[in-house]
C-alpha cells in the first residue's frame, strides 16, 4: 500500500516537471510570432487546443467515458470558470511576453507556489507548520516593496498568480481526467474563439496563412504546444498535494526568468533585485524546510 502510494506520488511528480520545464520554455515560442495581437494569438491556442484535445479522445477511443460529462451542470460549470481562467491566464502572459515584460511574467509564477499554498489552506483544508507560513508573510512584503518602488502593483504578476493558483485548485477538485477537463475547458471557449478568427480573416486582419510561413506553422501548433504541458499539469494535479506542486513550479519561472535576462536583454534594475531576493528568501525557507521535515519523517526522496 505504502510503496504503491509512493510510485503513484512519484509518477505525477514527473508529470509536474515535465509541464512546468515546457513552461519555462514558453516565453522563447512566443517570441516568434510576436508581430501577431496577443488576443488572436490565444484564439489560436483555443482552437487547435480543442481539435488536439479531441484527436487525443478519438484516438483513445474514450467517447464514451467523455459524453456524461457534457450532461452534467455542475461540471460544465466547473470547468467554464476554469476555461475563463485559462484564457486570462494565457491572454496576460502572451501579451506581457511580446510586450518585453518576461521578467514581470516571471515574478507571477515565483508568486504562485505560495498563493498554491494558501488556497491548499483554505479550500482544501492543507495544514502549514510554522515554517510555511513564514515564507507566505515575508513573499507578501517581496510583493509590497516591488508594488512600492514600482509605483503600483505588480498586475502582471499578480494576475498570472492567482488565475493559475485558482485554475490549479479547480484542478485539484475536478471530477474529470486530465484529457476530459482539458477538452471541457477549451470547448467552452472554442466557438467564441472561432468566430473571432473568422471574423478576422473576414475583414483581412487574419494573421494566418498571411504571416511567414513558419509563423503560420507555429500558430498552428499552439494546440500541441498548448495542451501537452496542460495535460502533464491535470494529471500531476491529481496525483501530488497542491503544496508540492508549488515546490516544483520553480523551475518554470526560473527558464523564464534566465530567458528574459539572458536571452532577451530585459532590464533588471536594483529595485527588482532587491524585490525578487525578498520573494527568492520567502521560496529557500518553504523549500528547506520541506527538506528538512521529509527528512525527520524518513521519507523517501521522490524518484525523478
Amino acid at each position: 500500500m505504502c510503496t504503491d502510494l509512493h510510485n503513484t506520488m512519484n509518477k505525477g511528480i514527473l508529470y509536474a516537471i515535465g509541464a512546468y520545464f515546457l513552461w519555462g520554455l514558453f516565453p522563447i515560442y512566443w517570441k516568434l510570432i510576436h508581430n501577431i495581437p496577443a488576443l488572436e494569438i490565444i484564439a489560436h491556442r483555443i482552437t487547435w487546443a480543442f481539435l488536439f484535445a479531441l484527436l487525443i479522445i478519438w484516438i483513445k477511443k474514450d467517447w464514451q467515458n467523455f459524453k456524461p460529462a457534457l450532461k452534467n451542470r455542475k461540471i460544465l460549470l466547473t470547468y467554464l470558470i476554469a476555461g475563463v481562467l485559462l484564457f486570462i491566464n494565457w491572454l496576460v502572459y502572451v501579451w506581457a511576453v511580446n510586450a518585453d515584460f518576461i521578467v514581470d511574467a516571471s515574478l507571477g509564477y515565483f508568486i504562485n507556489p505560495l498563493v498554491n499554498v494558501i488556497l491548499g489552506v483554505i479550500f482544501l483544508r492543507e495544514r502549514l507548520r510554522l515554517w510555511q507560513w513564514i515564507p507566505v508573510g515575508i513573499a507578501a512584503l517581496g510583493v509590497l516593496y516591488l508594488t512600492i518602488s514600482y509605483g503600483a502593483l505588480p498586475w502582471i504578476g499578480l494576475t498570472l498568480a492567482f488565475s493559475f493558483g485558482t485554475y490549479g485548485l479547480l484542478k485539484k477538485t475536478a471530477a474529470l481526467n486530465s484529457i476530459h477537463g482539458f477538452t471541457l475547458e477549451t470547448g467552452v471557449l472554442f466557438l467564441p474563439a472561432l468566430l473571432y478568427l473568422l471574423a478576422l480573416e473576414y475583414t483581412g486582419q487574419g494573421a494566418i496563412f498571411h504571416v511567414p510561413a513558419y509563423q503560420t506553422i507555429l500558430l498552428i501548433l499552439t494546440g500541441v504546444v498548448t495542451g501537452l504541458p496542460l495535460l502533464l499539469f491535470g494529471a500531476a494535479a491529481r496525483l501530488v498535494p497542491l503544496s508540492t506542486m508549488g515546490f516544483i513550479q520553480y523551475i518554470a519561472p526560473t527558464l523564464q526568468f534566465l530567458i528574459g535576462v539572458l536571452v532577451y536583454g530585459e532590464a533588471f534594475t536594483h529595485d527588482r533585485l532587491i524585490g525578487f531576493g525578498i520573494i527568492w528568501l520567502a521560496l529557500a525557507i518553504f523549500s528547506i524546510d520541506g527538506f528538512r521535515v521529509r527528512r525527520k519523517n524518513h521519507l523517501p526522496a521522490p524518484a525523478i
